[in-house]
C-alpha cells in the first residue's frame, strides 16, 4: 500500500470515487457550507478507506440506505501542513458511503466577500479555487486528479442569489420540505428566503476542477455557446462580452486543431478582483480575472489558455501535480497555436518572447532548488502553491516546440490530435507520454534528448527564442535602453499591452531612477489599464528605489488579488529592503497588513511565504 499521489492520503490499494452527489446549504452570516457528501465507487468494496480533508468539521460517516452509523476518525491534529487530515473509516461490501461536514470559514478553497468587497456594494459573493489541492477544504473527497468523478450538486443558497458551476445547470426551485430549513446564527431560514440550484457534471473530472460560485450574477450572450457572466448589472459585464465577443471563432479554431469540443457550454465568469489567478479552465464555466479586461481584445489570450485546456488538462490530466507540466505545456502551446489562427503571428510570437523572458526568470527563481526547474519533478512534502510557475508552461511548451520543428508541423498536428483521442478522459504521467510520443514518431528518443528534456534541470540547449520582426525590434529597443535611450513616438505609436510588456521584461534589471523617471514621463506607464504593463513598470520602479511610485504600488496591491501580480511587487519590495534598507520591508509587510482580508486564501498564503522568506 502506498499514496497515489504526493499530495493526497488516497491509497493505492483502495477503490477509487467515480460519482459523487453533494448537497449544500449556504450560510452567508458565518461565511460556512454545510455539506452531504455522497461517494460512490464503481463496485461494493469491503475494508478501510481514506478520504482528504482539511478544515473541516465532520460530524457523522453513515450508511446512505440504513443511516447507520460508521465509526470514524480523523489523522491526529495538528494537521499536515500541506495535506490536512485524513479520514479513515472502513466498508463492509458497501460501494456508498455518506459524510455530513461543515467547512470552516477560513477554508482554503473558498472566499467569502461581503457586500462593500464586490462591484455592486449591495450583496454578499462567495467563489471556488480548488486547484491544486483545495477541494478537500469544501468537502470530504479523494483529492486528487488520478481520481476522476462525475458529480451532482444541489446549492441551497439565499433568493436574491444565484449560482453557477463547472457542471449542467438543470433547475433553480424552491426548497423541498427536507431543504426548507436551516439554522444560522438562532434565525431561521424559511422555504421563502431560500432557493435550490442543481447542477450535475456527466463527465469524468478531476476534483480540482469542481467550482461554483454564489452572487448577484447576470449574463450577456456572447456567441451560440458562450455566455459571459459577471456581477449583475455592473459596467464590468458590458466591458466582459465585448471582449470576449471572438470567443466562438476561437473554439472553432481549437476544433479544427485538436479535434471535437466535448463539453457542450463554453461560460466564461469574470470573478470580482481578489480572484488569485487570470483564469482557471474549469469545464463548462471558466472563471476569469477582471485584470484580462484591458479594452484591445489581449485579454482573449487568456480565453484561448483556457479553451486550450479543454482538450489538455480537461480531457487529458495529468496524474498528480508532478506532472503539472501534461496539463500546462500541453495548454500553453495549444493556446498559442489558437493565437496564431486569431490574431497572427505577431501575436504568438509576443506570446512566446514574454513566455521566454519568464522562463529565464523561473530558472533565477530556482537556482537554489533546481528540481524545480525540471518538468517531470518531486514534489512530495511540497505544497503545490508555493512554488507554481512559469516552468511547467514555459518550459512544457519549448519541449512541444522542439518536437514540432523536428517532425514537422502537419505531422505533429497529427500526433496531437491522437494522442488526445487515445487518452481523452484519463490521467497520464509523463512515462505513458513519453511511451505513446516514441510509438507514434519513430525514432524521435534518437533526435531529442527526452530523457533531459523531462528530467534535467535547467533550460536545455536546443530551447528557442522566438524569431520575428517584431519581438526582435522590441528586444532591440529594451538593450538601447541601457544606452540611456528611449523608444521614440513612432516606434512605439502602434504597441498595445503585449508590446510594452515584452519591453519592459527585457529591460536590465538594475536601472537608474532618472531612466525611470524619463520613460515613464513619455509613456505614462504608471497609469497604464493594463495590470501587465503597470506592474512591470513598478517591478522595475521599486528596483530604482523610486518611492515617488510606492503610493501607485500600493494602491496596485490593494485594489487586485491576482498572483501574477502579487508574487513579483511583494518579492521586488522585501529583495530590495534586504539590501540593507528597512523602509521597503517595513512598507511590504504593512500594506500586506492592510490588504490581505480583500485577498484569496491562496493568494494570502503565498504572500505571507514572501514575507516569512524576507521580512525578520
Amino acid at each position: 500500500m502506498a499514496p497515489i499521489d504526493p499530495h493526497s492520503f488516497t491509497d493505492s490499494a483502495h477503490p477509487l470515487t467515480t460519482h459523487v452527489s453533494l448537497t449544500l446549504y449556504f450560510d452567508f452570516p458565518s461565511s460556512t457550507i454545510s455539506a452531504a457528501t455522497l461517494l460512490s465507487l464503481a463496485a461494493p468494496y469491503s475494508g478501510p478507506l481514506t478520504i482528504d480533508t482539511r478544515s473541516l468539521s465532520v460530524s457523522a460517516v453513515l450508511d446512505p440506505l440504513s443511516l447507520s452509523r460508521i465509526p470514524f476518525s480523523l489523522s491526529p491534529s495538528p494537521p499536515d501542513s500541506v495535506l490536512g487530515q485524513s479520514l479513515n473509516f472502513s466498508l463492509s461490501n458497501q460501494s456508498q458511503v455518506l459524510i455530513l461536514s461543515e467547512t470552516a470559514p477560513s477554508s482554503s478553497a473558498l472566499q467569502w466577500l461581503s457586500p462593500p468587497q464586490t462591484f455592486n456594494k449591495s450583496h454578499p459573493f462567495v467563489y471556488t479555487q480548488c486547484q491544486s489541492i483545495h477541494a478537500r477544504s469544501i468537502f470530504p473527497c479523494q483529492d486528487t486528479p488520478a481520481a476522476r468523478i462525475k458529480y451532482s450538486a444541489k446549492l441551497n443558497i439565499p433568493r436574491q442569489l444565484s449560482a453557477v458551476m463547472s457542471a449542467k445547470h438543470v433547475e433553480r426551485r424552491p426548497p423541498s420540505p427536507a431543504e426548507a430549513v436551516g439554522v444560522c446564527e438562532d434565525a431561521i431560514w424559511c422555504a421563502d428566503d431560500r432557493v435550490v440550484e442543481e447542477f450535475v457534471m456527466e463527465q469524468p473530472i478531476p476534483p480540482y476542477l469542481f467550482a461554483f460560485a454564489v452572487g448577484e450574477l447576470g449574463f450577456r450572450e456572447v456567441g451560440p455557446r458562450t455566455r459571459v457572466y459577471s456581477e449583475a448589472a455592473s459596467e464590468l459585464l458590458d466591458a466582459s462580452a465585448k471582449e470576449f465577443s471572438h470567443t466562438e471563432e476561437m473554439i472553432r479554431v481549437g476544433e479544427r486543431l485538436f479535434g471535437p469540443y466535448d463539453w457542450e457550454r463554453f461560460d466564461l465568469l469574470v470573478l470580482p478582483p481578489s480572484f488569485p489567478y487570470g483564469g482557471m479552465e474549469n469545464p463548462r464555466m471558466v472563471f476569469l480575472t477582471p485584470t484580462v479586461i484591458k479594452g484591445d481584445a489581449s485579454g482573449a489570450q487568456v480565453v484561448a489558455h483556457e479553451l486550450a485546456h479543454s482538450w489538455t488538462g480537461n480531457l487529458i490530466t495529468n496524474k498528480n501535480n508532478n506532472h503539472f507540466w501534461l496539463n500546462e505545456g500541453f495548454t500553453t502551446y495549444a493556446e498559442r497555436r489558437i493565437v496564431e489562427v486569431v490574431q497572427g503571428d505577431d501575436k504568438a510570437a509576443l506570446n512566446i518572447g514574454i513566455g521566454w523572458r519568464g522562463l529565464i526568470e523561473e530558472m533565477e527563481r530556482f537556482k537554489d532548488n533546481l528540481e524545480f526547474t525540471k518538468l517531470k519533478t518531486n514534489q512530495a512534502g511540497v505544497d503545490p502553491d508555493t512554488i507554481y510557475s512559469q516552468v511547467p508552461y514555459e518550459k512544457g511548451f519549448q519541449f512541444l516546440w522542439r518536437i514540432e520543428r523536428q517532425v514537422g508541423r502537419p505531422a505533429f498536428d497529427e500526433f496531437l490530435k491522437k494522442y488526445i483521442a487515445t487518452f481523452k478522459f484519463q490521467s497520464i504521467d509523463t512515462d505513458m507520454f513519453l511511451d505513446f510520443l516514441k510509438a507514434n514518431i519513430s525514432g524521435i528518443e534518437d533526435v531529442i534528448d527526452l530523457k533531459m528534456w523531462t528530467e534535467g534541470t535547467g533550460i536545455p540547449p536546443d530551447a528557442m527564442e522566438p524569431v520575428s520582426e517584431i519581438y526582435s525590434k522590441i528586444v532591440s529597443l529594451a538593450n538601447e535602453f541601457q544606452l540611456g535611450r528611449l523608444p521614440m513616438e513612432d516606434e512605439v505609436a502602434d504597441w498595445q499591452g503585449q508590446e510594452w510588456e515584452l519591453y519592459l521584461d527585457n529591460l536590465p534589471k538594475s536601472v537608474e531612477a532618472s531612466q525611470v523617471r524619463a520613460l515613464d514621463a513619455s509613456y505614462r506607464l504608471s497609469e497604464s489599464r493594463n495590470h501587465d504593463v503597470r506592474v512591470g513598470f513598478l517591478k522595475l520602479a521599486i528596483s530604482a528605489r523610486c518611492r515617488e511610485y510606492y503610493g501607485k504600488v500600493e494602491k496596485t496591491l490593494k485594489e487586485v488579488g491576482r498572483m501574477l501580480y502579487l508574487r513579483p511587487l511583494y518579492t521586488a519590495l522585501v529583495q530590495c529592503g534586504g539590501k540593507g534598507d528597512e523602509e521597503d520591508k517595513v512598507f511590504a509587510t504593512r500594506v500586506f497588513s492592510e490588504a490581505c482580508d480583500s485577498y484569496h486564501p491562496i493568494a494570502k498564503g503565498v504572500v505571507e511565504a514572501i514575507l516569512a522568506k524576507f521580512v525578520v
